[in-house]
């Protein structure tokens, strides 16, 4: 699947919904290095790396390593780029990071609490004081409240693809990824409700967590695709 996710995401669209939010949002923090968790093919890595943050990008899987290098080197960055994995982030990485980011739904590819707080314990202690954690996920309380609805505008902005759930249930739904009528991929993913996300957080010692709907601050709670959370460390 990593050889299409480019497709799936549409960078050009992409960077176009998104409007700068987060190159804004790390400069009003003072961010100056980043560390990119969930790099995928590298489309937030590269796009930071070319506003001049200082930016590491790791993801687990070694298929969308592939993809994020070469993408790195179509788009003339210079980028540090490994594996890791959540749970043992501190074992690997000695750096610590102004700001942290895990971004595309990532973090919901994880079933168990205690896996969430051990991914977010691991992300804590890899800040420096001041530090944020920018995580996001999709409005899984209106998926599981109101049904599945999409926008297609904001994250996943590819024409020719189509996506939609084929299971919603409280612990799993799962994702089509429709490219034809053959061509078919699936994620399967942990519908996490904002208020248990926002509570792992504080649990791993962040001191507040801003959170916006489809990039605005205000929002009504059933209105956005996805949400953001903005994790401080004081």
């Amino acid at each position: 699947m990593s050889e299409r996710w480019d497709e799936i995401v549409n960078w050009e669209k992409r960077k176009e919904s998104e409007d700068g939010f987060f190159e804004t949002l790390l400069k009003d923090y003072g961010v100056i290095d980043v560390l990119d968790i969930a790099c995928g093919t590298g489309f937030h890595a590269i796009h930071l790396a070319k506003e001049g943050f200082n930016v590491k990008a790791t993801d687990g899987s070694d298929e969308m390593l592939a993809q994020a290098r070469a993408n790195a080197g179509e788009h003339n960055v210079e980028l540090e780029i490994g594996k890791a994995d959540w749970l043992t982030l501190t074992k690997n990485i000695d750096e610590r990071y102004d700001a942290v980011i895990c971004l595309g739904n990532a973090l919901t590819h994880l079933f168990y609490r205690e896996y969430y707080q051990r991914a977010i314990n691991e992300v804590y202690r890899l800040l420096h004081r001041g530090g944020i954690f920018v995580v996001d996920q999709r409005n899984y309380d209106a998926i599981l409240d109101k049904g599945y609805t999409s926008k297609h505008k904001y994250y996943y902005c590819g024409e020719e693809i189509e996506i939609h759930p084929v299971t919603i249930q409280d612990d799993l739904v799962k994702i089509e990824y429709k490219f034809s009528a053959i061509e078919k991929y699936y994620l399967s993913l942990h519908p996490i409700r904002r208020d248990i996300l926002t509570r792992y957080l504080f649990e791993a010692g962040f001191d507040e967590v801003r959170t916006y709907g489809d990039f605005e601050e205000e929002f009504e709670p059933y209105e956005p695709d996805f949400l953001i959370h903005v994790a401080e460390k004081k």
